[in-house]
């Protein structure tokens, strides 16, 4: 990797995808009577927006050789996504999770203990598509299932990284529901700083490391990665490199609902660099792409085609700020409907 910038090639994503139940329509758990199955995975979230972004993107992960298992592998498949090397355990089941939603935000609930993605360990990295990726994306998610996981991510990260075969990102994904011994500080921070690309929210920043950090504090707390991306949520979003630091404010957007918006904007700024972007456009990418997240109920919603996304791009800074991305239509399929506003931001 040439400063910050990963080597073209196959971006392979390690993690577990579970299967989701939300209710339908958006109430809380308690006083919901319909549910609608989906799938739920950091990682693979990353690896199916990058296909849409046309960058080859493989998910490496274990499910359950059971009907769960089969509707996520089917699901992350058809978004194009390489699943060719997700393993099948008949031992153990495919994770699930539930989705409740209330007025503080939506909540949830873990069923992952034993999880046929639990048992992942660092033999993966020995072998395809490991060993011929340019790029490898990991999550803090992965190191808090199991020993033999967080054994997998200190691999993958250990040696300094000119001598790694590949770049690795690391999105810190902080969930606190499953760090219940409090040791999530000190290791997100210590792989964290391993990586060569690293992703985290600022608000997740100050709930790890200190309430009061600023996004040039959580760069100076993790000094050795070419590059930091600190997401300030609905505010912007900065890049620090050695060199300089790049800050691009958000899209304004209508919000539906926040889960899957940071996979969404790590996959957008990730198909930005591998395009050879300059950072603060692989930053924009990034915005347009978390917002197509935010607009939906789902992990995962339709980018703007490819004409529009280019518009966006090279918009003014001031046209940037001047537009808010409004939730799709209730039509399938349809994308989202991005309309200039002079409200203030």
């Amino acid at each position: 990797m040439t400063r910050w910038r990963p080597a073209p090639g196959p971006v392979v994503c390690v993690g577990e995808t579970m299967a989701a139940l939300v209710p339908d329509p958006l109430r809380p758990l308690h006083d919901a009577t319909h549910l609608s199955l989906s799938v739920a995975g950091a990682e693979s979230n990353v690896a199916m927006y990058l296909a849409d972004h046309g960058v080859p993107s493989i998910w490496l992960s274990a499910l359950g050789d059971d009907p769960l298992g089969s509707r996520v592998r089917a699901t992350v498949a058809a978004a194009g996504v390489d699943v060719s090397h997700v393993r099948t355990d008949t031992d153990r089941p495919t994770g699930l999770l539930l989705k409740d939603p209330g007025n503080g935000g939506t909540r949830v609930r873990y069923y992952r203990n034993g999880s046929a993605a639990s048992a992942l360990g660092p033999d993966l990295l020995e072998r395809q598509p490991v060993s011929g990726a340019a790029l490898l994306h990991l999550t803090g998610i992965t190191p808090a299932l199991s020993s033999s996981c967080r054994g997998l991510v200190t691999r993958a990260l250990t040696g300094p990284p000119a001598t790694r075969p590949y770049a690795v990102s690391f999105d810190v994904n902080h969930r606190a529901a499953l760090w219940p011994d409090g040791s999530a500080p000190a290791v997100l921070r210590e792989l964290a700083d391993r990586a060569d690309i690293v992703f985290v929210g600022l608000d997740e920043a100050q709930d790890l490391w200190g309430t009061h950090l600023t996004a040039a504090d959580v760069r100076a707390l993790l000094p050795h990665p070419r590059v930091v991306v600190v997401k300030d949520g609905a505010h912007a979003a900065s890049a620090f490199t050695d060199a300089a630091v790049h800050t691009v404010p958000a899209l304004r957007t209508t919000v539906v609902e926040s889960v899957g918006a940071g996979d969404a904007f790590a996959a957008g700024f990730l198909a930005g660099l591998l395009r050879g972007a300059p950072l603060p456009r692989a930053l924009r990418l990034g915005h347009v792409t978390a917002s197509s997240a935010l607009t939906v109920t789902a992990d995962r919603g339709p980018l703007p085609d490819r004409e529009e996304t280019e518009r966006l791009l090279g918009l003014s800074d001031e046209e940037w700020s001047a537009h808010v991305v409004e939730p799709a239509s209730a039509a399938p399929g349809d994308r989202p409907r991005l309309a200039r506003s002079n409200q203030p931001r």
